[in-house]
């Protein structure tokens, strides 16, 4: 593919987004695309993205890719990801513009069900994505919704902890799970409680965990790993969505439902229009009663029961670990790719 760069459309601290117009005229690819491009101090996470990526191959609900180049740019060496241009920007953006406020709970019903079915993808094709939140859901023209930023995915299978070595972290910290700030932990499980930060904001406008702009995160990540404190459920969301959330924000991994049971839930087991997003149930018969735990699922197995013995045990406590991550140059703690690996 040959392409030119435009606008800048997104950036973060290792790569940045822009539109780009493809000027070969071809079937194979839109006249419209996005350049995902870091340096080679980014150069990793591009890769990754590419080769999980190509793995997963072709799914409704995940962004398309259609290759990868490099270019000299200002005498700087680019890597670049080509990639599907989502029109209507992101789920973050989208929220940004009313001011605030959240969304009809119809849309948020739309948006989580076609997260769980990319998540179902990924999940079964052996990957997590560590870092699902609003930023990362993209939205289109013809309404789909689709996941993106593939640059902290990695397979499920084997040992997914830290090493002795370095404490490794992955993801957004509002968006982390208990397993995750404890034990450095990330599987399927993850993303679910991930995505059920993720709804709260949808619908609330506001994040799941409160805190204050510019205070300590530590205690926040020590609420999240130690506590018993869970993130806040809407009051003025409906009965189907305070059960789905209370699924996904189940302190245990191996407890919390996974995305094909929820997929089963009545919180998003209807029909949508995708033009105004109204909830439309089926004539033949009534929105399905939401089981009120687990094993009311005939046959279910959880996809962690067999990951929670593989489980490394850190050196330090969780405390001692949190704060090892203090220091004089605090990060930017709202995005994924501020975090670094302490040794």
């Amino acid at each position: 593919m040959e392409w030119v760069r435009g606008e800048t459309i997104g950036h973060g601290t290792f790569s940045t987004v822009s539109k780009a117009t493809n000027t070969k005229d071809s079937d194979d690819f839109p006249s419209l695309i996005a350049v995902k491009s870091a340096d080679s101090y980014g150069a990793a996470s591009i890769a990754n993205e590419k080769s999980v990526l190509d793995s997963l191959g072709d799914c409704p609900e995940i962004v398309r890719c259609y290759g990868e180049d490099q270019t000299v740019e200002n005498g700087e060496k680019l890597h670049n990801l080509l990639l599907e241009y989502a029109s209507r920007g992101s789920l973050a953006t989208q929220l940004k513009k009313l001011n605030g406020e959240g969304l009809p709970e119809s849309a948020v019903r739309n948006h989580t069900k076609s997260v769980l079915r990319g998540l179902r993808h990924i999940h079964s094709n052996g990957f997590a994505h560590c870092d699902i939140k609003l930023g990362n859901i993209l939205l289109f023209d013809d309404g789909s919704v689709k996941i993106a930023d593939f640059g902290l995915a990695r397979k499920i299978n084997g040992d997914l902890t830290a090493s002795k070595e370095g404490v490794e972290i992955r993801g957004t910290p509002l968006y982390m799970a208990p397993e995750s700030v404890n034990d450095n932990e990330y599987r399927s499980a993850a993303d679910v409680w991930a995505l059920g930060c993720a709804v709260v904001e949808m619908f609330s406008g506001k994040t799941a965990w409160s805190f204050k702009e510019g205070s300590n995160f530590m205690s926040l990540l020590i609420r999240i790993g130690v506590g018993e404190e869970l993130p806040e459920i809407p009051v003025e969301l409906s009965e189907e969505g305070k059960d789905f959330l209370s699924q996904c924000f189940v302190k245990d991994p191996v407890k919390r439902w996974t995305v094909e049971m929820l997929l089963n839930h009545s919180f998003v087991a209807v029909d949508f229009d995708r033009e105004d997003f109204d909830v439309t149930v089926k004539e033949d018969g009534d929105v399905p009663t939401s089981p009120r735990c687990p094993f009311e699922f005939s046959g279910w197995e959880s996809d962690s029961s067999s990951e929670s013995h593989t489980q490394y045990q850190p050196l330090d406590s969780p405390v001692e670990r949190f704060e090892s991550l203090v220091s004089e140059s605090i990060p930017d703690w709202s995005v994924a790719d501020s975090w670094v690996t302490v040794r």
